[in-house]
């Protein structure tokens, strides 16, 4: 994973190659070590990964800002949110 030096970009992160769980796997690991309101870029070529994405941004609170998918490639950028209390 790259260095995350400025929040206006996301930290990225290559999953290409990797099949499912492995790309979401990588990202909530990647979404526990940032800070709430930092975003992370996901390349990933399991096609399987735009439900898993999908269903894993409604169920932690973050937020799924782009899902997009251009010649197998699955691009998802996501925000990390502060957990809810209580």
């Amino acid at each position: 994973m790259a260095a995350h030096n400025q929040s206006d970009n996301p930290v990225f992160l290559d999953a290409t190659g990797l099949r499912c769980p492995m790309p979401l796997l990588k990202a909530k690991k990647a979404l526990n070590e940032m800070e709430p309101g930092v975003r992370l870029r996901v390349v990933a070529t399991d096609p399987g990964s735009v439900r898993d994405f999908a269903v894993f941004s409604e169920q932690s609170g973050h937020a799924l800002l782009e899902s997009e998918e251009q010649d197998g490639r699955y691009t998802y950028l996501l925000e990390k949110r502060a957990r809810p209390r209580g």
